[in-house]
């Protein structure tokens, strides 16, 4: 079980694995994640199912290397076993037809956005997908995007590709051409945080998917406690999506920042042998 049957790289730091397991893609919907170990003491990380394929039995995860365990997860090849995968975990996207709904995606977050426009799209939604990225190189899953919204608008930090700007200047583009009904912003908290300032400007309902750390997926550890609307909530039991306006960004930046000198230190030392 859970051995990994295709491997593809979609950018120089970004992985897209297709695993064997057949009964959490029997029950996955639009906003579930699971949680994997590599090695019998490895790390558990949270990543969110980008696709599912219940005929083949597998799940598709995306993988960016920013640590020791992600890159011992890119380092994984085609035939070789992920040691555990948990889930489907989470709330999974509520999904209605609403009208118009912007997708807003960042970096490696317009992974767990694909399955999100999809499920949106298909319950007869407009669906308007604003992707952005550091360069063209950076940009995946481009063309699946496409695939589930009708109209795409691309942003890179340096131009190289669509139109040159953050992601917040391709938002605004929308909104001040035709009305939006819902927003749904997934990326690096910083982006969500002015993504969402941007949707409040506008007053256009905003929801992001957050990525804190995680733990045990169960709520019992409070390693991915966020502040909601001034209470405390838990991303994996109460999450991972959210009235964007009223989560505290500052504070999940500051947590989602705690370990980074040890995550550093550690992946130094894995690479010292």
């Amino acid at each position: 079980m859970n051995h990994i049957v295709a491997k593809e790289f979609l950018s120089p730091n970004v992985v897209q694995l297709e695993i064997e397991s057949p009964l959490i893609a029997a029950k996955r919907r639009a906003g579930h994640f699971v949680i994997i170990k590599i090695g019998v003491e490895g790390e558990r990380i949270p990543l969110t199912i980008a696709k599912a394929d219940t005929k083949k039995g597998t799940i598709t995860l995306i993988v960016q290397k920013v640590g020791l365990t992600s890159h011992k997860v890119a380092a994984l090849n085609v035939g070789d076993e992920v040691t555990d995968v948990v889930g489907p975990l989470g709330n999974p996207t509520h999904i209605e037809k609403l009208g118009t709904v912007l997708c807003a995606g960042g970096g490696v977050g317009i992974a767990p956005l694909l399955p999100i426009a999809e499920a949106f799209h298909n319950a007869g939604n407009r669906v308007i997908s604003v992707l952005a990225a550091k360069n063209k190189e950076l940009l995946i899953l481009e063309n699946e995007m496409r695939k589930h919204s009708d109209e795409t608008i691309i942003m890179t930090d340096d131009g190289s590709y669509g139109n040159k700007g953050l992601i917040t200047a391709g938002m605004e583009e929308v909104f001040k051409s035709q009305p939006v009904d819902l927003c749904v912003t997934i990326g690096p908290a910083i982006m969500m945080k002015y993504a969402s300032l941007v949707a409040k400007k506008y007053n256009i309902p905003s929801m992001a998917s957050l990525n804190a750390i995680m733990v045990d997926g169960t709520g019992m550890c409070g390693a991915c406690r966020v502040s909601v609307g001034g209470k405390i909530k838990f991303v994996c039991v109460d999450g991972p999506e959210f009235d964007a306006y009223q989560v505290d960004f500052d504070e999940l930046l500051m947590r989602l920042g705690g370990y980074r000198k040890e995550e550093a230190e550690d992946y130094k030392n894995e690479l010292a042998g």
